[in-house]
């Protein structure tokens, strides 16, 4: 959109869609839920962040990744090696054999804190780890994939083993990582008690605060040129190519984009639920995560949020009431999405919804949107009165 010679990045379309997501996640859910269910939201809000990065990378890209639940992971293991650090200070663990280290180090027989641990003693540190980390990760396997060429179904299986190989690497270096149970047992940020409820609140408004900020990036992205270049590179990548074109650098650049979005929603995960185990990292939850974005819409960057919230708000649903089958309701729901409305909630929104509001909020042009009381012209001339009724 341009107007006075300057460009903005936002259709005052999205604008009163992301004025509307505002509304609702830091005005109506907090005044009509309690702080238990509100922490819920909290929660389902750090997966948003996962279904963020997908709408770029597989939506906008077609780069179809499985293994989300990596950067998700790194990003929440390193937020919580540097709470596990500020809680296991020497007072806190005089009893153990080792104080001043993690009980499960002390547990596995090691005698001191590991030099990669160190720097996470540091909360500058920690955050640009959180961005950064995810970033190199991805950047190593981005740049050897894209550069061969590597992309489609054999990319989403290379992702999903790399899923499977962290999950088992973090199991097996169980004096390192915590092994299955992970990181547990984290009390404060930088002496603030994030336990307790007044903190979740806190935590659930700052993590509304950086979704909204990073949906910005992603409108950002999406209407710049380098938007464009995704878009076509998802469709005729060949083409873009011969434009001359670095096609496996834009791939590398929005893989790590996504990542380091995938690790911002960890990070804010383990400070609002207090650990940090395998059991997010691996190939179920990195599915899950695509379903996410699937059910919104992978082309709707409000659409992948408000999936995330209907999936995990149905999969809480199904798993207080029906425990033994909210597994087979997931995927029915996934099922139904594939088969019936493949663009997602967002689909169906732009089909049956936005049009019926007016042009504000519809892709159709103007000239495209008839109605029975405007009929197009005849070619010979006006339309008869006997036509026309």
């Amino acid at each position: 959109m341009t107007q006075s010679g300057r460009t903005f990045f936002l259709r005052p379309r999205d604008a009163i869609g992301i004025v509307i997501l505002a509304v609702l996640l830091l005005v109506i859910l907090p005044l009509a839920l309690d702080n238990f269910r509100l922490q819920f939201v909290g929660k389902y809000l750090t997966y948003a962040f996962v279904a963020l990065g997908l709408v770029l990378c597989w939506g906008y890209a077609g780069i179809l990744s499985l293994g989300q639940g990596v950067f998700f992971g790194l990003g929440g293991y390193c937020m919580a090696m540097y709470l596990k650090l500020e809680a296991s200070s020497v007072e806190n663990t005089k009893i153990q054999s080792t104080p001043g280290i993690p009980d499960f180090m002390d547990w596995n027989q090691i005698t001191s804190l590991p030099w990669f641990w160190e720097p996470f003693r540091s909360f500058g540190f920690t955050t640009l780890a959180v961005i950064v980390v995810p970033a190199i990760f991805a950047f190593i396997v981005g740049f050897a994939m894209f550069k061969r060429r590597v992309g489609g179904v054999y990319f989403a299986i290379i992702t999903q083993a790399l899923a499977a190989i962290l999950t088992i690497l973090i199991i097996g270096q169980q004096g390192y990582t915590g092994g299955i149970n992970g990181i547990t047992d984290l009390r404060t940020l930088h002496g603030w008690d994030i336990r307790t409820d007044s903190a979740k609140t806190v935590l659930y408004f700052v993590c509304v605060g950086l979704l909204l900020a990073c949906i910005l990036i992603a409108y950002f992205v999406k209407s710049s040129k380098l938007g464009r270049i995704l878009v076509a590179m998802r469709d005729k990548e060949d083409r873009v190519r011969f434009s001359g074109y670095d096609v496996a650098s834009f791939k590398v650049f929005v893989f790590c984009l996504a990542a380091s979005l995938s690790a911002i929603g960890g990070a804010m995960f383990t400070l609002q639920v207090g650990f940090m185990s395998p059991s997010f990292v691996g190939i179920v939850p990195s599915i899950e995560m695509v379903i996410y974005t699937a059910v919104g819409g992978r082309l709707s960057i409000l659409g992948a949020i408000y999936g995330t919230l209907l999936v995990n708000w149905a999969k809480t649903s199904f798993s207080e009431s029906f425990p033994e089958l909210w597994l087979f309701g997931l995927g029915g729901l996934f099922i139904a999405v594939v088969l019936l409305f493949p663009n997602g909630i967002a689909g169906l929104w732009q089909t049956y919804v936005a049009p019926r509001l007016g042009p504000l909020f519809s892709d159709k042009p103007k000239a495209a949107v008839r109605t029975a009381a405007t009929p197009p012209a005849s070619p010979s001339g006006p339309v008869a009165p006997a036509a026309a009724e």
